[in-house]
């Protein structure tokens, strides 16, 4: 059974989230304000976290943004009302996996819970890692067995979902993927998904690997039609 930190301040939400989580066989840890969740967040250890960006206390960009800087990797779906893209897009380059405004369906918000959760689950580390877990392209060092990206024999401190991005891009060497493709087999969504999460995590990708973002050397753009990796 995985956990779900469910942080909203509308308790008629947080119980009927808490309901159909429970019914579909997940634990529920639910909290009212952003510093509950925050305090919960570092005590539960959930799988995955549903955080609501309008939040009493501290809001949950705020909440985002802390969980990252400690070092918290666990999967985050900002859930808002609001409907200003540049709100959306701000808390995926804070760190968040995904959104989904309000009103949504529980039938599509359990889906992306399960699949942030399945994805969580397979981010554990198998050591000891093989040669064949070994992707290398110039100077840096992809460990499919330890779930590590290295440069120059530092480790990359990479969110689960920007891991793996880039795995994936590695693993097919200058290949162009769609965002269409990439958001079906990274973020496991097909009928559902919103592309410019794509274009966020290859950004933050992107500041954290190369040496100038502006001008990548591993993760390219093929305009109009996708990424690419240059190995």
């Amino acid at each position: 059974m995985g956990k779900v930190l469910i942080v909203d301040d509308e308790r008629s939400i947080v119980d009927i989230l808490k309901y159909n989580l429970e019914k579909d066989g997940t634990k529920a840890v639910c909290a009212y304000d952003g510093a509950e969740g925050l305090r919960l967040a570092r005590a539960e250890d959930p799988d995955v976290i549903l955080l609501d960006v309008m939040l009493p206390e501290m809001d949950g960009f705020e909440v985002c943004r802390t969980l990252r800087a400690e070092g918290n990797n666990v999967p985050i779906i900002m859930i808002t009302a609001r409907e200003e893209e540049t709100d959306k897009v701000f808390g995926l380059e804070l760190g968040a996996d995904d959104y989904i405004t309000k009103p949504f369906s529980m039938r599509e918000l359990i889906a992306r819970v399960r699949t942030n959760m399945r994805r969580a689950a397979s981010m554990a580390p198998r050591q000891p890692a093989s040669d064949d877990d070994i992707l290398r392209a110039k100077d840096l060092v992809i460990d499919r067995g330890n779930r590590t990206v290295s440069k120059d024999g530092r480790e990359i401190e990479l969110t689960g979902r920007e891991y793996e991005l880039i795995k994936y891009l590695a693993e097919n060497p200058g290949k162009v993927m769609s965002r269409e493709e990439l958001m079906a087999a990274v973020w496991q969504y097909d009928y559902f998904g919103d592309l410019r999460a794509v274009d966020v995590a290859v950004r933050r990708l992107r500041e954290k690997i190369e040496p100038n973002p502006s001008e990548p050397r591993y993760v390219l753009t093929k305009r109009g039609a996708g990424y690419y990796f240059a190995g």
